[in-house]
């Protein structure tokens, strides 16, 4: 059965695509912890982070740390928080996520209900920072 990041490389769900190169895919977190909260996915479906081959798992890394340059362009903020944490989703992803201070990163708080309109236009500033890369 298809996860969740599945459907959306497969274009079965809808979703704020950001980034996305031959073998991974970056989207808005519909639920963000801060706004422009970026899911890093690898188009192939595996579970765990640390069971991707060797090319494939610097393949995520590399394709996050751009997604995090064009984020960090178009957010202010401090840094960009990364966290992998694996359990809510049975598939590899990382969470880049813009940091005021390190509370932004507390995936116990209440996460964000953004509007439409500002999830649309996020997405866009990042996908124009992105290509500008």
């Amino acid at each position: 059965m298809s996860t969740l990041f599945t459907k959306i490389i497969n274009r079965e769900i809808s979703a704020y695509i950001v980034a996305e190169d031959e073998h991974n895919i970056a989207f808005l977190d519909v639920y963000p912890l801060a706004m422009g909260h970026i899911l890093c996915v690898p188009k192939k479906e595996t579970d765990y982070i640390f069971d991707l081959p060797a090319d494939q798992f610097i393949g995520l890394h590399l394709f996050s740390q751009k997604v995090a340059k064009a984020l960090e362009s178009v957010v202010e903020c401090k840094r960009i928080g990364v966290a992998v944490i694996g359990l809510e989703v049975p598939h590899a992803h990382i969470h880049l996520i813009p940091l005021q201070t390190v509370q932004d990163i507390n995936f116990s708080k209440p996460k964000l209900s953004p509007e439409k309109g500002d999830m649309i236009d996020m997405a866009e500033k990042i996908q124009l920072a992105y290509r500008s890369l």
